[in-house]
């Protein structure tokens, strides 16, 4: 009992966390693309942005988002090799996404869309959601 105790207060705590991630964005990171989406951005010009500063700070919130997925997978399952695909997973896409960001964000012309999903891909928890339900069903198979 005891147990489940702790791993429900852990579960919390990587939830609170991930809230707070979003609560606070515009203060912890720097983004010039919250205040930007928020508008109606497809009369509007790209905002002027720092690269560097830019991506470090998309792959920084990536890699906070990651863990604490990753954390909150293993609470739930508790398995070794689900550990394993989930890492190998957000390397992987976390990979693709921050590539397929810097082309879309240096194209000549960028989609606005294209590149709203990008980043809401990068710099959201939405994996979990969908690696959540889809470890279940591979557990109760």
């Amino acid at each position: 009992m005891i147990k489940n105790k702790w791993k429900i207060f852990f579960l919390l705590i990587a939830l609170v966390l991930l809230a707070c991630i979003r609560a606070f964005e515009s203060k912890l990171f720097y983004d010039p693309f919250i205040i930007f989406y928020k508008s109606d951005y497809f009369h509007k010009q790209m905002p002027v942005f720092d690269s560097v500063q830019l991506y470090l700070n998309v792959f920084f919130r990536f890699s906070l988002n990651s863990i604490l997925s990753i954390f909150i997978i293993y609470l739930l399952f508790k398995d070794r090799l689900l550990l394993k695909l989930s890492v190998y997973l957000y390397a992987l896409i976390g990979f693709v996404l921050i590539i397929l960001f810097y082309f879309y964000l240096n194209s000549e012309k960028p989609d606005f869309m294209i590149l709203f999903y990008i980043r809401r891909f990068l710099i959201q928890p939405i994996f979990l959601v969908l690696f959540i339900p889809a470890f279940y069903y591979q557990k109760t198979k």
